[in-house]
């Protein structure tokens, strides 16, 4: 009996041709295979900072591992973006349904034997809301990050992402979160030199 191809993989590796930010002028292009990994460090360092200063009790491997995967749909839908996916609750609505079609399509490649071991990192729906929560704190957080280095390099196209991200870290914000921001955020602001100088 021959085994089946799947395609997974194959999608997954297209991660590296969707760049976000599509509708900015950028210094620095970002793609979101880039972005799923510094997401993946950040929310990491989230849970750590939980457990180790809040008394959570994550498991900061698990919440690295959803972040990982954690925009992999779209290398079905692409990157919509955020003044367009939120432009009225409709399409907010609407697009979330189509993230949940290519969540489930991409779970469908698998070969069936793993679907179960996959569906808890991509499935929205099957995800623990509290390890979710702390990603997407992440995602705000690197993407308020790629603010700060664009505004740095002199690109002013980022000046009302970074008020808006402001907001969303404000209301979704958290004790480790503001941990993460007053340790290590500053520093995106610096030069190779400053920051090489300790």
């Amino acid at each position: 009996m021959s085994q089946k191809t799947s395609h997974f993989f194959a999608h997954l590796a297209r991660m590296k041709l969707i760049y976000r930010w599509p509708l900015m002028r950028n210094v620095s292009n970002e793609n979101i295979s880039e972005h799923s990994l510094q997401v993946a460090f950040v929310a990491h360092a989230l849970a750590l900072i939980e457990n180790k200063k809040f008394g959570g009790q994550y498991s900061p491997e698990r919440v690295a591992l959803l972040a990982m995967f954690h925009d992999c749909s779209e290398v079905l839908t692409g990157d919509l973006p955020t003044p367009i996916k939120y432009f009225n609750p409709a399409i907010a609505d609407e697009y979330k349904k189509i993230e949940r079609v290519a969540e489930d399509k991409l779970v469908g490649m698998l070969p069936e034997e793993f679907r179960e071991d996959y569906r808890p990192l991509i499935d929205s729906e099957a995800i623990d809301d509290d390890d979710y929560r702390l990603v997407k704190q992440a995602d705000a957080i690197c993407a308020y990050l790629k603010c700060l280095e664009e505004l740095s390099a002199g690109n002013h196209e980022f000046q009302q992402a970074k008020r808006r991200l402001e907001t969303t870290m404000s209301e979704r914000g958290s004790k480790a979160t503001e941990y993460f921001m007053t340790t290590f955020a500053p520093s995106f602001e610096l030069s190779l030199d400053e920051i090489s100088d300790d």
